[in-house]
């Protein structure tokens, strides 16, 4: 618990520690390019632990590390003006805004940076998510079974996108709940066209369709002693059924195995192409690494992976489109947080990127990474939404005064921005409200909104 916790700690520190450097470095390289005086350029924020001063600017290092700031010369509403030209009001509203739009663009930089040198070194996904989307499993009393769909059935059309591969089905459920999708399967070489509805669960209340990819239960190792071995099946074999119930999705074994209670059950497997049976009797013991006490037989699964190598323009070309499409997905998903077809338990707040980064970081440098890229493109299209105090409020001004040709006024600009603190002071509440209600445990759930 220790562990995580620290885990927990360190990787949000830096995660958002550069997310917020980076933006802020941004506004830096473009205010100092027009010749605007800088005052502070500051990695974290708090009391001064030790810098130097070069020029006009103090380049500093703060007690709290979780970012920066960057404070320039007649940038803030209320700061004294005296009308040198090296003041940010001075300058024309055209490089205001560049140095404005700076920030946001740098964090997007930062995620197609970080996902080209990703895809670079190691270009890898479950294999499941490319080629035909084939149903591997269907739980009971589902969305999926509902409409009708079983094991077996290939995805051929969802919400009007055809042959659709799984990496985008995934995104359609969880960005849908409660949103009839119209889907097509092909079925012994037949189609077959339903409605489907996902389902809000979990603490997010994201969608779900009760369905799974096909994830052939192909045995990686079978463990000595155990009864896996004992009914003679082998590494390479592949579990095709479990008493006489078609089996496509390997992690389902594991279900079936615990609610068996260690009743014998008859297991199909090819070896080699030929259809085999076996009867197999699972034990309650642990396993090495995992101290919980389950119904077991000795396996382990294969997780077939594809890994390609990829250039440096293959990685950036698939870095643009993997960030594009989650940019709309960005987009999606807030405007149906406000048209209320989503919960706005889907946001995360610091607690919940501290969690998520911890768990990247536990788990390999490319997941945090990842994470990293997928944090600082939602940091830079949310500092673009015109909500006065962020970059994309003092955006919206700027254009406001241009097609006015002329600057709003000292008292205008002040109570816009009291308004639009107020209101980031509000979301900002409500995220960490939500975090901390999605942090308890299941049965406080009922007394939370």
């Amino acid at each position: 618990m220790l562990y995580v916790a620290i885990t927990n700690v360190l990787a949000v520190i830096v995660v958002l520690g550069v997310m917020i450097l980076i933006h802020e470095l941004g506004h830096f390289l473009a205010a100092k390019y027009f010749g605007i005086r800088v005052h502070v350029f500051s990695f974290g924020f708090g009391p001064r632990l030790f810098g130097f001063k070069y020029g006009d600017t103090d380049y500093r290092v703060c007690l709290l590390p979780l970012g920066g700031y960057v404070k320039m010369a007649g940038e803030n509403v209320g700061d004294k003006v005296s009308g040198d030209v090296d003041e940010f009001l001075s300058k024309p509203r055209w490089q205001r805004f560049i140095v404005a739009v700076m920030g946001p663009a740098m964090n997007i930089f930062l995620a197609i940076f970080l996902l080209t040198g990703l895809f670079m070194y190691r270009y890898q996904f479950p294999a499941y998510q490319e080629g035909p989307a084939v149903i591997g499993w269907v739980e009971e009393d589902s969305a999926a079974a509902a409409a009708g769909f079983q094991t077996g059935d290939r995805i051929t059309r969802i919400a009007g996108n055809q042959d659709t591969e799984w990496r985008d089905i995934e995104l359609l459920i969880v960005s849908n709940p409660g949103s009839p999708l119209e889907v097509t399967v092909e079925r012994d070489g037949q189609p077959l066209t339903s409605t489907m509805t996902p389902r809000p669960e979990g603490r997010t209340r994201l969608g779900s369709a009760g369905w799974y990819p096909r994830m052939a239960a192909k045995l990686q190792a079978v463990e000595p002693g155990l009864p896996a071995a004992q009914a003679g099946l082998e590494a390479g074999d592949e579990i095709v059924s479990v008493d006489g119930v078609p089996v496509g999705f390997w992690p389902r074994i594991s279900e079936i195995l615990q609610t068996s209670e260690g009743k014998t059950l008859e297991l199909g497997f090819l070896r080699n192409g030929e259809l085999m049976t076996t009867q197999i009797s699972p034990v309650h013991s642990t396993a090495p690494g995992d101290p919980q006490t389950k119904w077991r037989i000795g396996v382990a699964f294969q997780n077939d992976v594809i890994t390609r190598e990829l250039g440096f323009s293959g990685a950036l070309s698939e870095s643009l489109a993997t960030n594009k499409k989650f940019a709309l997905l960005i987009f999606e998903v807030i405007g149906k947080i406000f048209s209320a077809e989503m919960s706005p338990r889907t946001l995360e707040g610091p607690i919940g990127i501290a969690r998520l980064s911890g768990r990247a970081a536990r788990q390999s440098l490319g997941d945090l990474l990842s994470l990293m890229a997928a944090i600082s493109l939602n940091l830079g299209i949310f500092n673009l939404f015109p909500i006065p105090v962020l970059d994309g409020g003092v955006i919206l001004m700027l254009l406001i005064e241009s097609v006015m040709r002329r600057d709003l006024s000292l008292r205008i600009k002040e109570r816009v921005m009291q308004a639009g603190f107020a209101f980031l002071l509000l979301i900002a509440a409500f995220v960490i409200y939500n975090d901390i209600v999605k942090a308890l445990p299941e049965r406080f759930e009922k007394f939370f909104p």
